[in-house]
Order: structure tokens, then sequence, then C-alpha cells
């Protein structure tokens, strides 16, 4: 049982809210109660988040990317650095690094994970003895941790726009269709010793990654699950992209594919105005990154007309160079003040920001991940998280005004409990195996640092 001075129910704010979880879904809900011996009392219970969009061995790089060299540094000088990176991890660092970024990631009030998942091979290319290895190592850290998992194996065939060869370090992400419908199955079946909640989706790459004709037959293998794929981060891509089909990669998916909500359109950051009312009428969820985008200069979503058109978002830390949700969430906003000069932009009409930020990313997040959560109701997961409302930062304002002030002004630590599908991950602010994946982190760090 939870008991909660404040929760946030769909409705709104309740006070003194008392709730009982079962098979990993809230099973009770009662307001105006009182707590009881034995309760987990917490301060104000939320929906937790979703991360929608991780590639997780990327955290090991943070802070090694950001000295500058001649030239104009941009995305894809970064994406030659991360190809070098990946030659010297082993199938054990992958495992520890996701472990350290899952738990991470709870810490800072995130429920669930979306792991896009595209390191597949050896170094050279060559395959593991068991093709899914590097699948086994994710599911391994999400059992260690505890977090909510939606497993999403990455078709990358090509090395860019026009079917050209993989480069060299590209070679351990490639997959043919053949293959990727082989390995896909064996992460479906190993998935079945994990949570009930865990889902595995599919992701194509991106365009560039893989065919029309590849595309076409990849589809099918997702069978109602969640489809996420890159489209338009990069104005490269989009020139790539428009002169090999003759469209734009937005604009062909629409006038190509089937999109529809269980399609998350990762970045969608250089659309038209047609293309942003066209995908956000699709049903397809934006899956922003602010942190990363800014990190790598992709440049800012449109969100006012992606609103406009009705559209869903969620967030994901991408590359996962800083792991903070209050951080993406305030980045997004303010990616929009200052492109438009203005404030309080993510929200039609009036009301707390903070609150339709963080409502939009519950709700958008949870669906892109095929997770019935993103809302606090009976017959939902338990994907919660408490904060506290007695922080220095939160302290002093209303409870209406309390979103706002963990958007906009809250560091990490606010967050005090975190369940993911009833599992009770993070409690007094620390993961319950923080020590074991610390010591493994380091371990691995140290290995890198001398291999580098």
């Amino acid at each position: 049982m939870i008991f909660a001075d404040y929760a946030l129910l769909p409705d709104g704010w309740v006070k003194n809210v008392r709730m009982g979880l079962k098979d990993g879904l809230i099973d009770t809900l009662v307001d105006g109660a009182t707590a009881q011996p034995g309760d987990s009392h917490v301060s104000a219970l939320l929906p937790a988040l979703s991360n929608l969009h991780s590639h997780s061995f990327q955290r090991a790089m943070a802070g090694m990317t950001e000295h500058r060299v001649a030239g104009r540094d941009s995305f894809w000088t970064w994406r030659d650095l991360m190809y070098r990176f990946l030659d010297h991890l082993t199938p054990a660092h992958v495992e520890a690094i996701a472990a350290m970024v899952f738990m991470e990631m709870q810490e800072a009030g995130y429920a669930a994970v979306g792991e896009f998942h595209y390191l597949h091979n050896q170094p050279g290319g060559a395959r593991y003895d068991d093709m899914a290895e590097m699948t086994a190592r994710i599911y391994a850290a999400a059992s260690q941790t505890g977090i909510g998992l939606t497993h999403l194996p990455v078709l990358y065939s090509y090395g860019g726009a026009g079917a050209v060869e993989l480069s060299a370090g590209q070679k351990r992400f490639g997959n043919s269709v053949d293959q990727f419908a082989a390995l896909l199955e064996k992460a479906r079946h190993a998935a079945t010793a994990l949570p009930a909640d865990t889902v595995v989706g599919i992701a194509p790459h991106s365009l560039r990654a893989t065919t029309p004709a590849d595309l076409a037959r990849t589809l099918p293998l997702g069978q109602g699950a969640p489809i996420h794929i890159h489209v338009a981060e990069q104005p490269k891509e989009v020139a790539d992209i428009s002169a090999w089909l003759g469209a734009r990669p937005v604009e062909w998916l629409v006038n190509n594919t089937n999109i529809g909500a269980n399609w998350c359109a990762i970045h969608a950051t250089h659309m038209t105005d047609n293309e942003t009312t066209q995908l956000a009428r699709s049903g397809a969820v934006a899956g922003l990154c602010p942190i990363t985008e800014a990190n790598l200069g992709d440049g800012p979503f449109n969100g006012p007309g992606w609103l406009n058109a009705g559209g869903a978002f969620g967030i994901g830390s991408d590359s996962n160079v800083r792991i903070s949700l209050p951080e993406e969430l305030r980045t997004l906003e303010y990616s929009q003040r200052l492109r438009d000069i203005a404030r309080n932009v993510m929200l039609l009409g009036e009301g707390s920001v903070g609150a339709a930020i963080y409502k939009g990313a519950a709700i958008g997040g949870a669906v892109a991940m095929g997770r019935n959560a993103g809302h606090i109701a009976i017959g939902a997961l338990a994907d919660l998280v408490a904060i506290d409302l007695n922080h220095p930062t939160l302290c002093g304002l209303d409870i209406d005004q309390a979103l706002d002030g963990l958007v906009f002004a809250a560091p990490d630590g606010v967050v005090s409990d975190v369940w993911s599908a009833g599992r009770h991950q993070v409690r007094d602010g620390q993961h319950v195996q923080r020590e074991g994946i610390l010591r493994g982190w380091r371990t691995t760090m140290a290995e890198l640092r001398a291999a580098l």
C-alpha cells in the first residue's frame, strides 16, 4: 500500500490518497484516506514518465566528445567518434553500462525505458555465437534494475541514403531483413523470462539505414507493437533522402507507410509546417530528446505547430550525456523560448506550462512504449514517482505550482521513490541495487579508459 499526502490523478491533485498494488497494477485507489502502519508514505505521487529513446552504451562516452578540433564540429563528426569508441565495448561492458543508465533513469524519476538497440555484432561485424547476445545483456541490466523495458531491436542495413555499404564503424549494427527477423524472434522468446510488462517492438533505424523495399518487408514484423524510427534529425539527412527518394523523410513516410499511434517519430526536428501537421494527425508520438538534441546541435522541434495539430509527444535521453528528467523537460520548453523569443510556449491556451509538459510527456511516452501507464487509475500499470514537496525548491509553492517547480526549478534530488510496474526500486532517493551497479560501472570505465 502507498499513502500519498497528494496524488496527481487524471482530474487534478487529490489529498490523502491510499492505493494498493497487485501484479504490477494499481488495484485500489481511495482519496480522503488515512495512512496505515506499514504504508509507503510519500509527499506527492505522480504518474512516472517513460524514457522513450535510449542508446544506453553512449552513456560511457559522456564528456569525451566536447573537445573542439579544427573545422566545424557537427553531429556527423560526433558520430565518427562514437563509431571508434564502439570498437572497445564488450558484452560485459554493455551490460554494466546499461545497468548504470537504467538505475540513473529510475533515480531521476523514470519508470521505464525504450532501448533503441542497434549494437548487435562483434567489432568488425562478425556474429556472436548467439546472435542475440547483446539483447541478452540489455535484458540482464533491466532485470538487475527492475526498470520497465520496451526493447527495440534495430534494423540497420546500409551506411547512408541510397543503400550505401556499411562503413567499418557501422558493421556492429548490420543486419539484413532476414537476419533481423531471426534476431527479433530470439528477442521475443527471451523476453518471456522478463516481467509481464516487458514489450518488444521494432526500430527501422532511419530511411538512410534501410530501403523502401526492405522497410516494406520489415514493418509487418512489428505485429502491432511499437515501431520507432529516426526521422529528420539533421538537415543533411533531409537533403540526402530528398535527393534519393524524391521526397523529404517525413513526407515519404506519410505517403508510403501506414503510420499510426504505435509509431514513434524520433527527433522529427526538421519538418515543414505541412509535414508537422500530417505527422501529428497520424497519431504518431514525437520522440523528443531535448538534451541530446542540444548537445549534438540538431536544432529545435516545432512545438507550437505540433500541439496545434493535436500531436502527442514524449521524451527520451538518447545519448544519455545527461540523465535528468526535470532538465529534459525544461530544455524542451527553453528551446522553444529561444527560437520564438517568447515565454510559456509548450501549452495551448492558458494554464501551467510545467503541468502541460509533464502530463503530455507522461501520456505520450506511455503510448510510444506500448505501456498502459502515464496516468494514475485503477487497472493502470503502477509506474509511479514520488517527489518531496518539502524540498527547498518546492516548499514555498502551492500544490498547483508543484509541477512548474519540478520542471523549471528542481534538481534531480526531489525524487524520493519510484515504482516500475509496482516494483519499488528507488527508496529515499536511491536505487535498491545502487552499490552493486556502481561497482560494475567503475570496473567497466577503468577498463575502457585503459583501452582508449
